[in-house]
């Protein structure tokens, strides 16, 4: 089996890897300044090397769809930690615009959103609406006027809002609606007097985490995206976005190449990690199933490419990712145990790594909500249904 991408991709990737050279890192050396940041990207979108399925009416490059050439793109960019212009919330919202948006908020929003001049952050939890996301209570109404709308409520675990300019948020419309029906998806702005983000302190002291509580915000009539009252279809738009794609690769494979440099620089017994059997067989164990994560993600995506009907592994992605990305941090927790003394920023981040990985089972979807699903919608099984027994529980002691 070759597993290469040809002579013509090969000449591709030369192309890319050379641009990419000659763009980063920046002449004055500040990695972090979105000003370079922004350039990059932009010259990138006018090379045709990124945000290729967006069209150029919209900021995009607009490029014929091809799985390798954006697959050498990501492993080039990744190689060279070049900036690849995919903000989490930003690469969420853009394609449910493109899928649902009017051509006005297409035309206003996607740009801008692609240069990183607006930032979105996503406002779907909230106390007591997690998981069971039907549940929330934020409501929106409109104005006397009829020409905005008034958002009351609060929102929860948003990650990045105290960085970010707008939220798309979920909101309650018709308050008297069934659970699913009566929720619309508005488009808001954050910098405006309505608006409360508090940042939630992490055990590895980062903020990652809001909340985000409306006091009578505003937001223009014209930012409802979809119909009034079916936000959920919406919604799942967005969802499909979060969890699929070769794209969400990087991470898994970032995370391992930093874990095996980890292993050759710590020491265990007077020699590198990466020779005690134990962390190898381990190490050894995470990089065959990591492989059969990529290329069970490159023959799922194939099918879509091919049109053909598609496999159950994509319901099983995310589960996947999250087990993997536990066992790799807590394989890096144990090397480091004997040199924690000793440790500089490098090992110390791996340890923050290894508490994050504790809440990657609860974000984006806990995992067993995930296996409950993969149960009912792959395997078949009967929806479980718990409430309802416990209310029948209740009647009967009653």
């Amino acid at each position: 089996m070759d597993l290469g991408f040809g002579p013509e991709y090969d000449a591709f990737r030369a192309e890319v890897r050379a641009f990419i050279a000659s763009h980063w890192p920046p002449e004055d050396g500040d990695l972090k300044s979105h000003a370079n940041e922004r350039a990059f990207v932009v010259a990138a979108i006018e090379q045709g090397y990124m945000h290729r399925s967006i069209p150029r009416a919209y900021g995009g490059s607009e490029q014929p769809y091809d799985i390798a050439r954006a697959e050498i793109i990501r492993e080039e960019l990744t190689r060279a930690r070049a900036p690849s212009g995919r903000i989490p919330g930003n690469g969420l919202v853009v394609p449910t615009l493109l899928e649902w948006g009017t051509e006005e908020q297409k035309q206003r929003f996607i740009s801008p959103t692609l240069t990183g001049d607006i930032v979105w952050c996503q406002g779907f939890s909230e106390p007591g609406a997690g998981s069971d996301l039907a549940s929330l209570r934020t409501r929106a109404e409109l104005s006397s006027d009829g020409t905005k709308w008034i958002i009351n409520g609060s929102k929860i675990w948003t990650s990045h809002a105290h960085k970010s300019t707008h939220i798309f948020c979920l909101v309650r419309t018709e308050p008297g609606a069934p659970k699913h029906a009566g929720i619309s998806y508005l488009l808001i702005d954050l910098r405006q007097p309505g608006v409360t983000i508090r940042p939630l302190v992490q055990m590895t002291r980062q903020k990652e985490f809001n909340e985000v509580f409306f006091d009578n915000a505003e937001t223009p009539v014209d930012m409802l995206v979809g119909e009034r009252g079916k936000g959920w279809n919406v919604t799942r738009s967005t969802l499909k976005h979060e969890r699929s794609g070769i794209s969400a690769m990087t991470w898994p494979l970032s995370m391992f190449r930093d874990l095996v440099k980890l292993l050759k620089e710590v020491e265990r017994d007077g020699q590198p990690a990466i020779k005690d059997l134990r962390i190898r067989e381990e190490l050894a164990a995470i990089e065959g199933e990591l492989m059969s994560l990529v290329y069970s993600t490159y023959r799922s995506t194939s099918l879509d490419i091919h049109n053909q009907p598609g496999d159950t592994f994509s319901t099983m992605r995310k589960l996947y990712m999250t087990d993997l990305a536990g066992r790799m941090a807590k394989l890096a927790r144990d090397a480091v145990e004997d040199d924690f003394a000793d440790m500089g920023g490098a090992r110390l981040k791996w340890i923050e790594r290894f508490m994050i990985s504790l809440s990657m089972s609860i974000a984006g979807g806990t995992s067993n909500i995930q296996r409950n699903i993969i149960a009912e919608r792959v395997l078949g099984l009967p929806r479980e249904r718990t409430s309802e027994r416990a209310a029948n529980s209740q009647g009967a002691a009653a």
